[in-house]
């Protein structure tokens, strides 16, 4: 099999070399490239003989799926897959695995930065301590005791309602899916209007779907508490950021925190969120960690090996 990744995963050679020795050792080839192209025809020129292709969140469109005539997999170095046209792959019978679980911890500890950022006011803070000034008009909010009201309850909602547990927080959940271990925690599961209007803080995590885009709208901002804050680590367009922006403009909304926008950073100038005060933008960094990209360079071949087996593992419906 022709294996190509069509974009560097963010680990070392060495480990790229290690990870796909035993691969090579069955007589596998393997091609990685180390940059990253956005033009369909070069990602063809890359692709077009591979068996397998290795992408992380790198566009792939129908018109590059359809001229890779080889191709049988697809291994996501990424959870979400809406970057990859899956009505081509189901139509081609090509599968398509995804890294599910690799940035779990590193997504669930950004938003815990985001959140106390946002509540303590850590960004303003570091510069007027190097422009010699002091805490004035700064006095922060304790997340202790605050309702914190978490959309989605998959394995990085799970563990961000765990380690608000665990802040002496009360968690509210909105789920299609009621886990029990999350009830186990004494999460309150309650529907979106609820948690919305009830919350102090609010933090999505849910996939980009048709049913989740824009889920958070200028009628749902609305609902919530002129104190509160918004946090989104999930996917940029499951929050209208020209509506948020304008909530936080008004005082509709006290703050926000945000790693996710219905583009890549870099951002234009003239982006809404980008002249609030009150907003902490971090630039789509939520799973990247050094920790988080080894863990997912091990799934994506890992993926590989038990598809090449006959036993996949973590396919994409």
């Amino acid at each position: 099999m022709r294996i190509v990744m069509l974009e560097p995963l963010a680990v070392s050679p060495e480990v790229l070399d290690a990870m796909t020795a035993e691969l090579k050792a069955q007589g596998h080839e393997f091609i990685g490239y180390d940059t990253r192209v956005e033009e369909t025809a070069q990602l063809i020129a890359r692709g077009k003989d591979a068996d397998i292709l290795i992408i992380a969140n790198q566009p792939l469109p129908g018109e590059v799926i359809r001229a890779c005539s080889n191709l049988k997999m697809i291994s996501v170095a990424f959870t979400g897959v809406d970057h990859i046209d899956m009505n081509t792959c189901q139509e081609k019978g090509i599968t398509v695995c995804n890294a599910a679980g690799y940035s779990t911890h590193s997504v669930a500890e950004l938003t815990l930065g985001l959140l106390v950022a946002v509540m303590r006011n850590i960004t303003a803070c570091n510069e007027v301590v190097r422009k010699g000034q002091t805490k004035a008009g700064l006095i922060g909010q304790e997340l202790y005791g605050k309702t914190v009201g978490v959309v989605g309850t998959g394995a990085i909602g799970s563990k961000v309602a765990r380690i608000l547990r665990a802040m002496d927080c009360r968690v509210l959940a909105y789920s299609r899916t009621r886990r029990e271990e999350v009830s186990k925690l004494g999460v309150e599961n309650v529907d979106l209007d609820t948690l919305l209007a009830e919350s102090d803080i609010v933090t999505l995590h849910v996939p980009l779907t048709e049913e989740t885009k824009f889920l958070i709208d200028k009628e749902r901002l609305a609902l919530m508490k002129p104190t509160s804050i918004l946090i989104n680590t999930a996917r940029g367009p499951v929050v209208d950021n020209k509506a948020l922006a304008e909530a936080l403009q008004r005082g509709q909304l006290a703050g926000a925190g945000i790693d996710v926008y219905d583009m890549e950073p870099p951002l234009p100038d003239n982006y809404p969120l980008l002249a609030l005060d009150n907003a902490v933008l971090t630039p789509h960094v939520g799973f990247a960690t050094t920790e988080a990209f080894y863990r997912r360079a091990e799934i994506v071949f890992a993926n590989i090996k038990m598809w090449l087996e006959g036993t996949p593992q973590n396919l994409v419906k």
